[in-house]
């Protein structure tokens, strides 16, 4: 079962609270149709789970269903976009 993924709108991230941690994809508003994804964090404890990808794969869900352009300015959200370009 995959965990809940919170979007947090004030903060501009997507969230998985874990055993009292937090992983999280931030992103921000380039203009009205562009986002960019500019960071990704998971707490060394909660690493290896895929953990990261569950909340980025949630930002993307979003941005796409919004009809917005997405940016990669994180690495790890740059590497999920080459994998999908590349599937």
């Amino acid at each position: 079962m995959s965990p809940e993924v919170k979007h947090d709108t004030e903060a501009k991230r997507f969230v998985v609270a874990v055993d009292g941690h937090d992983v999280f994809t931030q992103y921000r508003d380039v203009d009205a149709d562009t986002v960019d994804f500019v960071s990704t964090f998971t707490p060394p404890e909660l690493r290896g789970r895929g953990l990261a990808r569950v909340v980025v794969e949630a930002g993307l869900a979003w941005a796409r269903a919004q009809g917005r352009e997405i940016q990669g300015s994180c690495w790890y959200v740059a590497k999920v976009l080459g994998e999908e370009a590349n599937a």
